[in-house]
């Protein structure tokens, strides 16, 4: 990017978008834009981004094919995704997936792994490769705040605890905006 290159910086608050701002002129970074919008409906232009970078944030959107279509359209032919998110490799009991605290902590809004990258396969970007994948410790989520108020809200076992640490990874995925639109069943070649 460099001096040339301009980042655009995207939030649904406003105290989010003012507090970016400030971040910005502290550090002395005059190539930033920070736009209020929602990742479903990203306030840039059609094929005007040359990468779309989100970290941890469409787990927690309801409608992700939406976001990866979103993605699609404003990134040039070319352009690039790269995502950090949870996913799981399993669904989650009713109870989890209905539990204010589940969501808040990003896990009740994560979608089954095979379905997240369909997802950005199905809004048209191709490429879609999983670059990291990691498991979370068991110590680690039972030591997290969420999880002691899921334990107690639920009244989780430490069983139920393992089995919903076994069914939740992070992963780092990449996919591309192809350079030319993908050709339809029985097109023509030209």
């Amino acid at each position: 990017m460099g001096r040339k290159g301009k980042v655009i910086g995207v939030d649904m608050t406003p105290e989010m978008i003012d507090k970016a701002r400030e971040n910005a002129r502290r550090g002395g970074y005059a190539n930033v834009e920070f736009r209020l919008g929602e990742i479903e409906n990203l306030p840039a232009a059609d094929n005007s981004v040359d990468a779309v970078i989100s970290n941890c944030v469409i787990n927690l959107a309801p409608d992700k094919e939406r976001v990866f279509s979103e993605a699609h359209r404003v990134l040039r032919p070319g352009g690039r995704l790269m995502v950090s998110d949870l996913v799981l490799l399993k669904e989650l009991p009713q109870a989890i997936k209905s539990s204010v605290e589940a969501y808040v902590g990003c896990i009740a809004g994560a979608m089954l792994r095979d379905g997240y990258l369909d997802a950005m396969r199905k809004a048209g970007l191709t490429g879609v490769k999983i670059l990291q994948q990691t498991s979370f410790p068991v110590e680690l989520i039972a030591d997290d705040e969420t999880t002691k108020a899921l334990m107690k809200d639920l009244k989780l076992t430490d069983n139920e605890v393992r089995d919903l640490a076994s069914s939740v990874v992070s992963v780092k995925v990449e996919a591309v905006k192809p350079k030319r639109p993908a050709r339809r069943a029985g097109q023509d070649k030209r």
